[in-house]
């Protein structure tokens, strides 16, 4: 079973930029199992629209189980968390 990870990172700015990470249980031709792209609205996923990869990985490190869902919390202020630039600082 793959899990996905919702992650937002914090720019210099003080904005924040959303992440999706997905780790899957096989690995591809190159040993990885991880890869992230730019969070996509309902709207593109439904769309189909291409996901904008940044990066792709590996695990190295497990217990042997997989992490539990975290469980919904009420919805959080729109005006909270800001989009940021594509401009990332690394």
């Amino acid at each position: 079973m793959a899990s996905l990870i919702s992650l937002g990172i914090k720019g210099k700015d003080g904005k924040y930029k959303n992440f999706t990470l997905s780790i899957n249980n096989e690995v591809n031709q190159y040993g990885q199992n991880v890869s992230m792209w730019v969070e996509q609205s309902k709207e593109e996923r439904d769309a189909k629209a291409k996901k904008n990869y940044v990066g792709n990985g590996k695990v190295v490190w497990t217990d042997g189980t997989n992490v539990a869902p975290a469980k919904q919390s009420a919805p959080a202020n729109e005006n909270t968390i800001e989009e940021a630039d594509d401009d990332m600082p690394f």
